[in-house]
């Protein structure tokens, strides 16, 4: 009975850590979009004042993605070996840093300086927290589990954007950058105290089945992970995915500002409809994909199928088209982006790797993934001015089918891949 007592006992705090994990890292990665989602708001706005063109704001956002980019595999490496919550902590205070240090430069050069400064502490956020949540969900439930904390990062650009824009309509161009910052410092110290120094060592029960021989060596664990033929196509989805998805979050409110005729702040309000239908698509897709999760893969693949058909129709869609077509093909758009996003960069890149190399899993996928979101400012610039904006999405709708092609190796049998 004493055992019995104990073993209880261990398994209530065991579930409350989780919660408290679960909870801590959704808020923390939720956060970095106030570091992140200032600047799609405020582009057109600081571009008229500060005189720049179409392609200087688009090097803006390439030295971003670029930092970003390189900083996502050495961001996971460091968390496998130095636990999530330094470099947690640390990469909000330096991102909170830079959007101040980003609002008070006047020069293109010093501008691009300080947003890839930015580029490099946002890369901490996601191998932290999937790293945190990692070790703290069990594998039946994974898909769902890590669906419902991908909302984090849909429900944050979503208040990120609509605080930004608010602070833009209301105080200007440079209190959309320091508001969002003092709120990233304050969430990055409230991390700082509430983390455990050392996450909790993942059980049996919480590991994938073919990555549970790896747990003995987190070294071994990594170099397993970075020769994953699993990881690298999914990796290469998110090539094509990343970067539809990071065109449409820095360009969504200029389109629909500069194109569809609609006000600043009607363009900020509206384009939240793409994330809001992400939370949506991240929870079903999770949660549908648990039932088969050898299939996560398939799963991913058909709906990049179908965000390439919803493309094609947002692109056909007559000009001067009203708000609810907008809003409502935005959310459809969003789902079938944020579901196969945060299935293949959490719960399917998770299962090909063990626990202890989640965050160099996690950091290799998305760190392919950003190099695809690098090229969305040279991708658009240069087919909008072409092509117009129907060719931009129809481009899209090629990068969809593409996508989906690449998981062909991904939707084999766990069996004849390696992990």
């Amino acid at each position: 009975m004493t055992t019995d007592a104990s073993d209880d006992d261990h398994v209530t705090r065991h579930a409350g850590e989780a919660r408290r994990l679960f909870a801590l890292s959704w808020l923390a990665y939720a956060s970095y979009y106030f570091g992140r989602k200032g600047w799609s708001v405020v582009k057109a706005s600081m571009g008229r004042e500060l005189g720049l063109s179409s392609s200087a704001l688009g090097a803006i956002d390439t030295g971003y993605l670029l930092a970003y980019a390189l900083g996502q595999l050495p961001s996971g490496l460091w968390v496998d070996r130095f636990g999530p919550r330094r470099i947690l902590v640390g990469g909000m205070l330096l991102s909170a840093a830079a959007c101040v240090l980003f609002a008070e430069q006047r020069t293109l050069l010093a501008l691009v300086a300080c947003f890839a400064l930015n580029g490099l502490a946002q890369a901490t956020g996601y191998p932290s927290c999937t790293n945190l949540v990692a070790r703290s969900v069990q594998t039946s439930g994974r898909g769902r589990a890590l669906g419902l904390w991908s909302t984090c990062y849909q429900v944050g650009g979503v208040v990120a954007t609509a605080w930004a824009t608010w602070l833009l309509a209301n105080h200007g161009v440079r209190a959309a950058f320091y508001g969002p910052a003092a709120w990233l410092a304050a969430v990055g110290l409230l991390c700082a105290f509430l983390l455990p120094a050392t996450a909790a060592a993942p059980t049996r029960d919480t590991l994938p089945p073919t990555a549970a021989a790896h747990a003995g060596s987190a070294a071994l664990a990594s170099r397993d992970a970075l020769r994953s033929v699993r990881l690298y196509s999914y990796g290469a989805c998110y090539f094509c995915l990343k970067l539809i998805r990071y065109s449409l979050l820095f360009w969504l409110p200029y389109y629909l500002s500069t194109d569809a005729a609609l006000s600043p702040s009607a363009s900020g309000y509206v384009s939240t409809a793409f994330e809001v239908g992400g939370v949506i698509g991240s929870v079903a897709l999770g949660a549908l994909s648990d039932r088969r999760r050898h299939a996560r893969a398939g799963f991913a693949g058909a709906s990049m199928l179908l965000l390439g058909l919803g493309l094609w129709a947002y692109a056909h869609a007559p000009f001067g088209a009203s708000l609810v077509w907008h809003v409502s093909m935005l959310a459809l758009l969003g789902a079938l982006v944020y579901g196969p996003d945060s299935l293949l960069s959490g719960a399917a890149a998770q299962e090909a790797a063990s626990p202890q190399a989640a965050g160099t899993a996690v950091g290799l996928v998305n760190g392919l993934g950003s190099l695809g979101a690098l090229f969305q400012a040279a991708v658009t610039v240069s087919l909008q001015r072409t092509l117009g904006w129907n060719g931009v999405f129809l481009a899209f709708v090629a990068l969809s089918v593409v996508g989906a092609m690449c998981l062909l190796p991904g939707m084999l049998r766990r069996s004849e891949l390696p992990a």
